[in-house]
């Protein structure tokens, strides 16, 4: 029987993980997890680790990663999956990777990848900083690559509100892509150790770097 394909799939804030995860899961079928919205539908649903996160969570503190692992075991069973599963934003630390090997170890799985998706860290703060959005219909511009009509004006809708999110100016950027280094590194080593590491530099175009992940997938699935 062939199991599900486990992929990890890591990268600092801006370096395109939600999009490549989309274009994955149409690809192959694939289903993207996430730690936070795995957490908000198990409190929703009212499971067994749902309640233990909600009263972790009403009462203020962190949930452990023992009730993370529990949700996730959950969640990895249900038929959608049964193709595999992209993990983004777990595991964080190589405390958290080694419980995962354990939980997929205890079904006969094992992490078949750790995508791990390179920037350049001055081109994403100029990437990331430059990012406004039209208040009116959503359309999304950047002051050096898709500057809006006429400096402020929305070619979509003609609205000329755009607005920034507070962190993305370019010191909060530069301070987020140091803390995701920083964090992230030793779990870089640990999968490097594993042999499961695969790096794609996602400074290239979009549809390059879909390719090279595309390679990689294809590569695990045959």
């Amino acid at each position: 029987m062939t199991r599900p394909a486990v992929l990890i799939l890591l990268g600092p804030p801006g370096a395109g993980k939600g999009t490549q995860a989309r274009l994955l899961q149409d690809r192959f079928g694939l289903v993207q997890l996430s730690t936070g919205d795995l957490l908000r539908a198990a409190v929703a649903a009212g499971t067994a680790a749902g309640k233990q996160a909600k009263a972790v969570m009403d009462a203020g503190g962190l949930v452990s990663d023992e009730i993370v692992i529990a949700i996730l075991s959950d969640r990895m069973r249900d038929e959608d999956c049964r193709n595999g599963v992209i993990l983004d934003g777990f595991p964080r630390t190589t405390v958290q990777a080694e419980a995962l090997d354990g939980l997929l170890a205890s079904t006969g799985q094992r992490i078949n990848a750790a995508i791990s998706l390179e920037v350049d860290d001055s081109a994403m703060v100029e990437r990331i900083s430059g990012r406004s959005t039209c208040a009116g219909c959503g359309e999304g511009y950047h002051d050096t690559f898709k500057p809006p009509q006429d400096g402020n004006r929305c070619v979509k809708c003609g609205s000329t509100e755009l607005t920034r999110r507070a962190d993305d100016r370019a010191e909060t950027v530069a301070s987020r892509l140091e803390a995701y280094h920083a964090q992230t590194a030793p779990l870089i080593a640990y999968y490097e150790a594993a042999g499961v590491l695969r790096s794609i530099n996602a400074m290239a175009q979009i549809d390059k770097v879909s390719g090279d992940m595309t390679e990689v997938v294809e590569t695990i699935l045959n």
